[in-house]
């Protein structure tokens, strides 16, 4: 069976590259997919469980989210594929009309580590509901990405802790190539569903380089970069994440997996990286960290937000700066009134889709260099910059000032 010809010129993805930073390895696209065109660099939202805690989706429409991801492990154990099936796929369950990308359920690996065992068959967990016994194969989470209905699946990999050194990352990084050849073959709908493969490699350049060579060879709709952020030094991620774009194709999307941190995504943007996805805007706003352009705003814990009269941020045009003072949101994170968790997380995500749209436009007018500078010194007025950060962003032609 050739996997290869199987996959190629049937993804239903389009993707239209609209400029290119002449610097950097930053750039702006087009992404065309069934139930949405998505403008890249974009940052993704996740909705673990088909939502965001305390946002709904008609508020991630207001904020002009065109693409949100769920997590197949869990939706497959609740709500299941049965009332998936029967409702139509995700997007009618959840009332959501525009784009979203499943992961496959691998990253679970990790941070269930405690109750799964990773064999060539599949990783046998033990439900962290009720403790049964459940075994996810690559075919098991294709089918139930397929019920699930996402524009984007992600293929199985076999997920190894970012800090985990010697044979078994090899091995993770070699079952992950033979898994995604069964996740290509077991996709039903592959004229409707696109499937991402994975570069896996932990922090071994070379395994890394091998990975991506390999995962190209089959003609999918984009790749993603997987296996980082897991607490590695940063020394360590910005070189994995650039050998990795550095063998990716340039005519495809680049999904950097699980990263979040504002600073992070100008830095990986410039490094060539297209999609990003992380739970960091909504777990920080529920502990009252909100995100600005000089870093984050503990406006539950310090008291000097209890009389500031001031928005969050008074360049933000979410409807929460629109409405509500840090002296009132103080107070409500000190009262423990659920409210101020819901309007600290659609600030952050809009903030972070804000984001996006400003390095877009940086790119679009070529001035994404100066924008990177100019947000990093914001960060580090000081120019105590973080040494990967420099390094980084040096790697690709931009220099920060001293």
């Amino acid at each position: 069976m050739n996997l290869r010809r199987m996959a190629a010129n049937v993804h239903p993805l389009k993707f239209e590259v609209l400029a290119e930073c002449p610097v950097s390895r930053a750039r702006t696209s087009l992404m065309h997919l069934p139930h949405a065109t998505v403008e890249t660099p974009v940052f993704m939202p996740v909705g673990t469980q088909g939502a965001i805690k305390g946002v709904t989706p008609s508020q991630m429409e207001a904020m002009d989210c065109r693409i949100m991801l769920g997590n197949t492990y869990h939706l497959g154990l609740s709500p299941g594929t049965k009332v998936l099936d029967k409702a139509g796929g995700l997007h009618k369950f959840m009332s959501w009309d525009r784009a979203l990308l499943t992961d496959s359920g691998g990253f679970q690996m990790v941070s269930l580590l405690d109750l799964t065992e990773i064999t060539e068959e599949g990783v046998n967990f033990a439900s962290p509901y009720d403790g049964r016994p459940l075994l996810l194969t690559p075919e098991e989470s294709i089918r139930i990405q397929n019920t699930i209905g996402a524009d984007i699946m992600m293929q199985l990999d076999d997920v190894v802790s970012s800090t985990t050194t010697g044979p078994r990352v090899e091995e993770a990084m070699h079952r992950t190539l033979r898994w995604l050849d069964r996740c290509i073959a077991a996709n039903r709908r592959p004229t409707e569903q696109n499937l991402f493969p994975i570069v896996q490699g932990g922090l071994d350049a070379d395994l890394r380089r091998r990975c991506a060579k390999e995962i190209i060879k089959r003609d999918c709709g984009g790749y993603a970069i997987g296996g980082l952020s897991g607490g590695e030094q940063k020394e360590d991620f910005w070189r994995m994440v650039h050998v990795s774009t550095e063998v990716l194709p340039n005519d495809k999307p680049r999904y950097l997996m699980g990263v979040g941190l504002p600073l992070d995504l100008v830095v990986c943007c410039a490094l060539g990286c297209d999609m990003f996805d992380c739970v960091l805007p909504s777990r920080t706003g529920r502990f009252g960290s909100l995100l600005v352009d000089s870093g984050m705003l503990q406006v539950r814990r310090k008291t000097c937000y209890e009389d500031d009269d001031r928005p969050i941020d008074e360049t933000c045009s979410c409807s929460t700066c629109a409405s509500y003072s840090r002296a009132q949101l103080h107070h409500l994170f000190r009262s423990q009134e659920k409210v101020a968790c819901s309007l600290a997380t659609v600030h952050n995500l809009h903030y972070e889709l804000n984001l996006m749209r400003r390095i877009r436009a940086s790119i679009k007018a070529g001035t994404f260099p100066e924008f990177a500078i100019n947000y990093i010194v914001g960060q580090f007025p000081k120019k105590d910059y973080p040494p990967w950060c420099v390094e980084a962003l040096a790697a690709v032609g931009i220099c920060l000032p001293t």
